[in-house]
C-alpha cells in the first residue's frame, strides 16, 4: 500500500501495547508508489511437480541461495524484491501455524532463523522481503480463538456470525470490521512484519468480498510506519472487485497463475498466453502509477544445463518480457533463479525495456486477434508493441495515423537496441515469428 508518514513511528509496536502505538494520531496523506517493483518470487518453484521441487523446496537454505542470485544476477538492473510465497509458516505436511496470538510467524524447520534473519540477510544484499497472507482470518487463529495483542478481544470475537466462509477458496472465516478488535487484529500483524523488515505483502483469495480485508491490511501498513507494497492476488482476482480495491493496493493481479502445475514452470497455453486476452478487460480499471495490473510472474528463468526449466523458448521469453513491459506490470521472475541462464539475464537486464516498464504508463490494444497492435506514449515518444500470437511466421503492419502520430518518425528497435530509421506513413514487422514480438520506439 502507499505508505503514509506518521508522527510517531508504529514499527516497534511488537513492544509496544498496541492501543498506545494506535494513539500517535491520524495518517497523512498518501505516498504512492511510482514505479511497479521488481524482484522475485518463489512460487513458480514451490508449485513445480520436477523433483526437487514443489511446497518442500521453501527453505531458508534455498531462499538464502536465491537471495545471493539476485543480489549477484539481476539486482544491479533493479530487481530487488526477494518475495517468499505460501508456506513460509506452513510445516512441510502443509498445516498453518501462528504464534500465541494468532499472529503468523515462521516454521521451524524451513526456517530455524526466523523471517528476521532472511529479512535482515536480503537488506545485507540490497535486497527488500516480501511475505505472503490470505484474505480473512485463518481457521487455525479461529479455533484456539487467540487473544488480539493490545485487546480485550479473542479471535472468535471478530469472526462474521453465523460463520461464513471467504478467500477464492473459502479456506479463511469473514471478518467483522464493524468491529474496532479486527482492525487491532490485522495491525497487529502488520506490526510484526515490521519489526522484522518485511517491504511488500502480497494477499492471496481476494474476491469483491475481500474489498474490506485490503482496505483493512492497507490501513494497518499506513499504522506501522514502514512503506510496503501490497498486492491484492487471485486466479485472477475479481473483476467486479477491481474499482472497489483502487484505493487500498498497488497492485492487483489481473489474470490466473502463470504457472503449469507440471514440471516445467508453465507452458505458452498453460497459461502465458492468456494475458494478452485479460489484460484489456482490466484497462479501464487500473490506473498508473498508484493501481498497476500484476501479470504474475515471468517464466524467464533457466531453458538450459540443470534445474527448473521455464517450459518456453527464447522467443516467448522475449514476448512475456516486452508485454509486462508494455503493461507496466510488476517485473517478477519465477523459477530457480539460482540457475538463471544467460539469454534469461539478457532478456531481463536490457535497460530499454525496462524503462518502459518502469515509465508506469498504461497501454492502449489498438489491435486484437493473432496479430496484435499494442502502443503507449512516454514523453514524447510513442512505443509500438506487435504480437504474433499465431503458429507461423506473419508480418505485421501499422499506419502512424492509428498511433496519434504525424509526420516522419525515427524507429527504434528497442530490444535490438537499433535503429531502423526514418518512416513516413507506417511501418511493417516482417516475419515475425509464431508467439515472436517486436517493441519499437517512435521519435
Amino acid at each position: 500500500m502507499r505508505s503514509r508518514t506518521r508522527t510517531l513511528a508504529f514499527a516497534a509496536a511488537c513492544t509496544l501495547p498496541l492501543s498506545l502505538a494506535l494513539s500517535a494520531g491520524s495518517a497523512e496523506a498518501k505516498t504512492p508508489y511510482v514505479k511497479p517493483f521488481m524482484g522475485w518470487s518463489s512460487w513458480s518453484v514451490e508449485s513445480s511437480s520436477r523433483e526437487g521441487y514443489g511446497t518442500r523446496w521453501l527453505n531458508e537454505g534455498n531462499i538464502r541461495n536465491a537471495a545471493d542470485a539476485l543480489s549477484g544476477k539481476l539486482s544491479s538492473a533493479g530487481y530487488k524484491y526477494l518475495n517468499i510465497d505460501a508456506g513460509w509458516n506452513f510445516t512441510y505436511d502443509w498445516t498453518y501455524h501462528s504464534d500465541a496470538n494468532g499472529i503468523p510467524d515462521a516454521d521451524k524447520d524451513r526456517f530455524p532463523n526466523g523471517m528476521g534473519a532472511i529479512a535482515d540477510y536480503a537488506h545485507g544484499k540490497g535486497l527488500k522481503l516480501g511475505l505472503y497472507g490470505a484474505a480473512g482470518l485463518e481457521k487455525e487463529v479461529y479455533d484456539k480463538n487467540a487473544p488480539i495483542l493490545g485487546t480485550d478481544c479473542h479471535a472468535q470475537d471478530i469472526a462474521v456470525k453465523p460463520l461464513t466462509p471467504t478467500n477464492k477458496w473459502g479456506g479463511s472465516w469473514k471478518i467483522d470490521y464493524s468491529n474496532p478488535c479486527a482492525q487491532d487484529y490485522i495491525d497487529s500483524i502488520v506490526a510484526r512484519l515490521a519489526a522484522w523488515g518485511v517491504d511488500f505483502i502480497k494477499i492471496d483469495g481476494v474476491t469483491k468480498d475481500n474489498v474490506a480485508d485490503i482496505k483493512a491490511w492497507s490501513t494497518a501498513i499506513d499504522h506501522s510506519g514502514r512503506k510496503m507494497w501490497l498486492t491484492a492476488s487471485a486466479w485472477p482476482v475479481d473483476l467486479e472487485a477491481g474499482d472497489g480495491l483502487r484505493p487500498y493496493a498497488n497492485g492487483v493481479r489481473v489474470d490466473t497463475d502463470v504457472e503449469c502445475y507440471c514440471e516445467t514452470t508453465s507452458s505458452w497455453t498453460s497459461s502465458v498466453d492468456d494475458r494478452w486476452t485479460d489484460l484489456p478487460k482490466w484497462l479501464d480499471k487500473v490506473r498508473a502509477p498508484d493501481y498497476l495490473a500484476d501479470l504474475d510472474s515471468m517464466p524467464i528463468n533457466n531453458n538450459t544445463g540443470s534445474g527448473l526449466q521455464d517450459g518456453i523458448n527464447d522467443t516467448e521469453r522475449q514476448s512475456v518480457m516486452t508485454f509486462w513491459s508494455m503493461a507496466s506490470a510488476p517485473l517478477y521472475v519465477g523459477g530457480d533463479i539460482y540457475f538463471l541462464d544467460d539469454k534469461a539475464r539478457a532478456i531481463l537486464t536490457n535497460p530499454e525495456v525496462i524503462a518502459v516498464d518502469q515509465a508506469a504508463v498504461l497501454p492502449k490494444q489498438l489491435r486484437d486477434g493473432d496479430t496484435q497492435v499494442w502502443t503507449k506514449k512516454v514523453g514524447g515518444d510513442t512505443y509500438l508493441a506487435v504480437y504474433n500470437m499465431g503458429s507461423s511466421p506473419a508480418s505485421i503492419s501499422v499506419d502512424f495515423k492509428d498511433l496519434g502520430v504525424h509526420g516522419p518518425q525515427r524507429l527504434r528497435d528497442v530490444v535490438a537496441r537499433e535503429n531502423l530509421g526514418s518512416f513516413k506513413r507506417g511501418w511493417t514487422a516482417s516475419d515475425v515469428p509464431a508467439h515472436g514480438s517486436r517493441l519499437i520506439k517512435l521519435s
